[in-house]
């Protein structure tokens, strides 16, 4: 049975409860970040951990915790292995709905963690392309912060589905920002392309390791601002994220990207970073 964590109890999920005044439930008055353990260790925990606090000081969410020994023993508990961590912090609750924040709140910590795949051994012919489609960015102006208000994320991920497309790319003042629930990049002539980050960008931190991997590899790489035009017409275009790694999109809208084939420059990329995550997974 999966134990979570609680409000300083570690518990089986089944027996986790909150307030339904909880500020989180009522207002989405919450962050969250989604934190990898390989082996039990916490994987760049401190910069995960730095862009909570972000979000925390961000909502004016005060807070003195050691989440590193929360989120081991979480780990620990749940049999110590390859787990992604969910953590989720609200304002708390009071005891009715108000919207005014009351300082006197104590803030609600939930834990829980999942399984992470080994997509390195799955094998890259297992990696299926993708088809994205492009909608307008209807969310808020601090997309850095990690917030749980993830209604217009829900909204144009469901547009996406109902256009037989797993991911929606979002296009704001005349540039791409990013995905629904991913950051994405462009290939040109060899070179990596993603968009610079701001208030509007959520800083990944699997966006930052592709990166990291790519100057380590001698792959050239910038961040710059993306339009549509660019977009439809790179040599390829990829999705990223924590749980998907990273994904080649084989067609933009009813555009084909790259011949419809992975490109060279993803194979190349989705190589070294599975090849990393796999050594952190097992040792090897």
């Amino acid at each position: 049975m999966e134990t979570v964590y609680l409000n300083g109890h570690y518990v089986p999920a089944e027996e986790a409860r909150i307030s339904v005044f909880d500020r989180g439930f009522l207002f989405s008055d919450s962050v969250y970040e989604v934190i990898p353990f390989y082996q039990g260790v916490g994987f760049r925990l401190d910069e995960h951990l730095q862009r909570l606090e972000h979000s925390l000081r961000a909502l004016r969410i005060e807070l003195d915790f050691d989440w590193a020994s929360m989120l081991s023993r979480l780990v620990m508990l749940n049999g110590n292995g390859n787990l992604s961590v969910y953590l989720q912090v609200t304002r708390g609750s009071a005891d009715k709905r108000v919207h005014a924040i009351d300082p006197k709140m104590v803030p609600t910590i939930f834990a829980c963690c999942q399984p992470i795949r080994d997509i390195y051994q799955e094998g890259i012919e297992r990696v299926e392309g993708i088809k994205v489609i492009v909608t307008a960015d209807l969310r808020w102006h601090r997309c850095d912060i990690k917030s749980t208000c993830l209604l217009p994320n829900i909204l144009v991920l469901q547009q996406a589905k109902e256009a037989g497309a797993q991911e929606a790319l979002l296009l704001r003042d005349g540039a791409l920002t990013e995905g629904a629930s991913c950051n994405f990049f462009i290939v040109e002539r060899g070179v990596i392309y993603t968009p610079p980050i701001g208030t509007e960008i959520l800083s990944g931190t699997t966006r930052a390791l592709i990166l990291e991997l790519a100057d380590q590899n001698g792959i050239p790489r910038q961040e710059t601002d993306i339009d549509y035009q660019r977009l439809i017409n790179a040599d390829e275009v990829w999705i990223s994220s924590s749980t998907r790694a990273i994904v080649p999109v084989l067609q933009v809208d009813d555009y084909v990207v790259g011949g419809g084939l992975k490109g060279p420059v993803w194979q190349r990329m989705f190589e070294i970073f599975t090849r990393y995550q796999h050594q952190l997974m097992t040792g090897e």
